[in-house]
C-alpha cells in the first residue's frame, strides 16, 4: 500500500510537471484627450473714476479712483482685449463730446503691461487683469456735476 500511494504520488506530479503553463497574454489601451484653448473670466470688482482738477479727466487713474479687477483662467492660446465703450450714462446737463478710453494690465500667469491693444496670453494659468477707464473733454468742454457710469467689456477669446 505504501508502494502503491508512492507511486501514485509520483505519477501525479509528472503529470502537473509535463504539463506547460499558459502564456501570459497582454494588451495596451489607449487614451486620448483635446484641450481646446479656453479662458473664463471672472469679474472681482468694478473701478471707480474721479474727475481731475480741470473737470477735463473723469479716470480710475485720477487720484481716489480705482481700477475693475477680473481673473483670467486660461489654456493659453487666446487673447485677451476690452472692447470700446458703448453703454454709457451721463448727466443730462453733459452734452459735450467725451472720448473714452479703456485699457488693461494683467499680472500672474502672465504680465502685460497696460495696454488698449488685443493681446496673446500664451500662458496657461491665472492672471489678474486690472481693467482702467478714462473719459476725456476736448478743448474748452468740462464735465458737468451728475453721475456717470460706462460699460468695459473685457474680452477673451
Amino acid at each position: 500500500m505504501k508502494f502503491f500511494r508512492a507511486a501514485m504520488a509520483a505519477s501525479l506530479l509528472a503529470a502537473c510537471t509535463c504539463q506547460t503553463g499558459q502564456a501570459a497574454t497582454t494588451g495596451n489601451v489607449l487614451f486620448n484627450g483635446t484641450i481646446t484653448a479656453t479662458c473664463t473670466v471672472t469679474i472681482n470688482s468694478n473701478g471707480t473714476m474721479t474727475v481731475s482738477s480741470n473737470l477735463q479727466s473723469l479716470s480710475s487713474h485720477n487720484a481716489g479712483g480705482s481700477a475693475g479687477s477680473a481673473q483670467v483662467d486660461t489654456t493659453g492660446g487666446v487673447s485677451l482685449s476690452v472692447d470700446p465703450v458703448t453703454t454709457t450714462t451721463v448727466p443730462a446737463s453733459d452734452t459735450t463730446a467725451t472720448t473714452w478710453t479703456p485699457t488693461f494690465a494683467t499680472s500672474g500667469a502672465q504680465t502685460i503691461a497696460e495696454t488698449g491693444t488685443a493681446t496673446a496670453l500664451t500662458v496657461p494659468g491665472t492672471s489678474t487683469v486690472a481693467v482702467n477707464l478714462a473719459g476725456t473733454k476736448s478743448g474748452t468742454n468740462r464735465f458737468s456735476a451728475g453721475n456717470y457710469q460706462a460699460t468695459v467689456t473685457l474680452r477673451c477669446e
